[in-house]
């Protein structure tokens, strides 16, 4: 009987044995003796098995960080940086695949479809974290800013993910210290600055008669 896991395992089998998609659900359902129907139980189509694929990394992802008994003492800078190794380091083992799923997106600034269930959890758990670290004060909560900071994230794990996918460094090593690098500046811009305390400077200011009743001007 057909289930999730054997036909995702047939489907990766397949696209990189062909190097492209089954012409038809009926033909890959044939080759791995399942009907149609048991197919459709499960996906309404190849694009679906692809996007659970990725979905399913994510979330393999976060069932295995969030079991490590340092997890609830992480900060939120370390919980992004548990995600980000997590991840690239569970799909080392299935690259091609996500060489071959990454190559076939149309390029441009949109999220590529594949990414829309990762994408989706990838949010949630920015969300998360991002909500702990400025109710601990470890982020700046910026009006406005604050609510695109998992953009800014996702934005990050997109450019690491590209990264890795061009890396040919020995066991990925260049892509381990783009996620350091790179998770610590955005995690820095997330942060209180000078900038911050000026802004705050500013509206004290205007709240009390500014500069000039001040000084006398």
């Amino acid at each position: 009987m057909a289930t999730i896991e054997s036909i995702q395992d047939a489907y990766i089998d397949y696209v990189l044995t062909e190097g492209a998609q089954p012409k038809s659900v009926y033909i890959f359902a044939k080759q791995n003796e399942m009907t149609e129907a048991e197919f459709y139980q499960f996906f309404g189509s190849f694009e679906a098995v692809e996007q659970n694929i990725w979905a399913g990394f994510a979330t393999k992802t976060l069932t295995e960080i969030k079991a490590q008994e340092v997890w609830a003492q992480y900060a939120a800078r370390e919980k992004a940086l548990s995600f980000f190794y997590g991840f690239f380091e569970l799909i080392k083992s299935s690259r091609s695949f996500a060489i071959y799923t990454i190559n076939k997106q149309p390029k441009g600034f949109s999220t590529p479809r594949v990414f829309e269930q990762l994408k989706d959890i990838f949010e949630n758990f920015a969300d998360e974290i991002l909500k702990e670290g400025i109710e601990t004060a470890e982020l700046s909560d910026r009006k406005f800013f604050s609510k695109r900071y998992k953009d800014a994230l996702w934005i990050q794990f997109v450019f690491v993910l590209n990264f890795w996918v061009h890396d040919n460094s020995a066991g990925f090593e260049k892509t381990d210290e783009a996620i350091e690098k790179g998770v610590n500046v955005t995690f820095d811009l997330f942060q209180r600055s000078p900038i911050d305390n000026l802004f705050e400077y500013g509206k004290f200011l205007a709240k009390n008669g500014g500069f000039k009743e001040k000084m006398g001007f």
